[in-house]
């Protein structure tokens, strides 16, 4: 009983792996790129100069109040965005148009001078937040479906997991055991290796991606419990996101005009209360109206519980109405503290780089796996003396999806570079060239012999990231000899990244070669044995 047991899970394991395997690669792939989203952005625009460290609250604010008074004065919210550290490196601003008919839109502003930083020459891009966006947005998919089709994903993930557990009897053993060039063998050795050393961390990120969005996978759950507010036309769900993330606060426009209140005093109490540096948004509701509100949020990158306490002040007169803690309630405490593990915001550098690592170490789990799958596949129909359809099907998703992925994103740095800076829509063709460049890696993987796709992806990957530095020194002047010698690790991180995953293709380029010629020399030595063989049976 026992053993079916165990064989039930082994099956449910390697199908829970496989049917999802490429989607799940591709969110941890570009997901981990999203914990370095702040570097690649600073790499991506190298016309900014290095951000100060101390920005003063009041005198940024002043100067995004007077951006926001001039480009959105009807807007029903304001939100000012102040440079903190490196999870907000610049003042930005953000206007919601609510029911008017001016549009929403958002800016980021030098914060010494309050002009744009696109006035400084910065190229448009989607820098690090695209990667970051993509590994739950699936870029070109409806949000309905793509937020569907991860949910579905991590569901697997999380069966593969717990499956996974129950199937390896000798699960720490296994953490120590990996035997190199033994084919099949290796493969599962380093499937186990990668699962067991980062398990903590995959339960944990696959589980906290399935509870904070679970609002879209089980919407009767509020719907059940909150009524739509007739007198405000709110529904069931904007109710409950009201009372729950915003502590109740709701109001309406007064439809009398009145000015704001300066700031300053406000944000002077936030200090005091909180500390210097520790306000990070200001978010103003209905400016210029009798009903004005000054909402003050405090950090919330700063400890594993994403949430900060907020203050509320009466827009017209600066009076603090409303202390809302950071802790509302013992759910949403939960739900902030897995979301703020999900996305590492509060990480040092240290523990951004073990999270990195984790992530890694996670996409080289799934792709060992669909590897795994791969292998035993093609011994089972070698032995069978029959062709897999299947199996074909799944070797080049498994070099075109594997490899081709990040040489695609390789591809969108070097966009990055080359594109034109005055070129229209310059951020989308940045994302357009990361899928071309790798939907053609799909199609070389589907036309060429399976050894060879794999060494020639892999040389083509070594290539793409171990020349971007070089790219980069050629176009721009934020290259590692000056980023270096100023201490500016942001730019010279990535390019030192880029040379170390070189480094590591061009590795796996190496051992694919060499594991290609090993083979084709015994296939040619095992075809002249029997060449031989055959001559002296016929001369006897």
């Amino acid at each position: 009983m026992k053993e079916t047991f165990r064989a039930s899970m082994a099956w449910l394991h390697t199908w829970a792996g496989l049917l999802l395997g490429w989607v799940l690669y591709f969110m941890f792939v570009t997901g981990t790129a999203g914990y370095l989203d702040t570097e690649v952005d600073r790499w991506m625009q190298p016309e900014l100069p290095p951000v100060a460290q101390a920005v003063e609250p009041a005198p940024a604010a002043e100067k995004a109040l007077a951006s926001l008074a001039q480009r959105a004065p009807q807007a029903d919210r304001w939100f000012i965005g102040l440079p903190t550290g490196r999870e907000a490196l610049h003042l930005s601003i953000f206007w919601q148009a609510g029911r008017g008919p001016q549009a929403d839109g958002d800016l980021e502003l030098d914060a010494a001078t309050g002009a744009p930083l696109a006035s400084l020459g910065a190229r448009a891009t989607g820098g690090g937040q695209f990667l970051y966006q993509m590994h739950w947005q699936l870029h070109y998919l409806p949000r309905a479906v793509s937020d569907w089709l991860v949910g579905v994903a991590a569901m697997f993930m999380l069966v593969a997991l717990i499956t996974g557990i129950v199937v390896h009897k000798k699960i720490f053993a296994d953490f120590f055991t990996f035997r190199p060039g033994k084919g099949q063998r290796s493969w599962l050795d380093a499937h186990n290796v990668m699962s067991v050393l980062t398990l903590p961390f995959q339960l944990m990120i696959t589980w906290s991606g399935l509870v904070f969005m679970m609002f879209v996978y089980l919407p009767l759950v509020v719907s059940a419990h909150y009524a739509p507010d007739a007198a405000t036309g709110k529904s069931g769900r904007e109710v409950f996101f009201n009372e729950t993330f915003e502590g109740g606060l709701h109001l309406e426009r007064a439809g009398r005009p009145a000015p704001l209140a300066p700031l300053q005093p406000m944000l002077a109490l936030a200090e005091a209360r909180w500390g210097a540096g520790k306000l990070s948004r200001i978010d103003i509701r209905y400016p210029g109206d009798a009903n004005a509100r000054v909402v003050l949020r405090a950090r919330e990158d700063l400890s594993p519980l994403s949430s900060g306490e907020t203050l509320v002040f009466d827009g017209t007169n600066g009076a603090l109405l409303h202390v809302l803690p950071a802790v509302g309630s013992t759910p949403k405490a939960v739900r902030d503290v897995l979301l703020g593990l999900h996305e590492g915001l509060y990480a040092g550098p240290l523990l951004r780089g073990l999270y990195v690592l984790s992530g890694l170490m996670g996409a080289a789990m799934i792709a060992t796996g669909l590897v795994l799958w791969a292998v035993k596949r093609r011994q089972r129909a070698a032995k069978a003396g029959r062709v897999h359809g299947g199996l074909w099907l799944v070797e080049r998703l498994n070099v075109g999806g594997i490899i081709g992925l990040p040489v695609g994103i390789a591809a969108y740095f070097w966009a990055n570079r080359l594109l034109p800076l005055t070129l229209s829509d310059r951020a989308a063709w940045e994302a357009h060239v990361l899928f071309f460049v790798w939907a053609a890696l799909l199609l070389h993987a589907a036309l060429r012999p399976v050894a060879r796709a794999w060494s020639e992806q892999a040389t083509v990957a070594a290539l793409a990231f171990g020349l971007l530095p070089v790219l980069n020194a050629l176009t721009t002047h934020r290259h590692l000899g000056a980023s270096l010698p100023q201490g500016d690790w942001g730019m010279a991180g990535v390019d030192l990244a880029m040379l170390a995953l070189g480094a590591v293709f061009a590795g796996l380029a190496r051992h694919l070669v060499r594991k290609a010629r090993n083979a084709a020399r015994q296939s040619a030595s095992a075809t002249l044995m029997t060449v031989e063989a055959s001559t002296v049976g016929a001369t006897r």
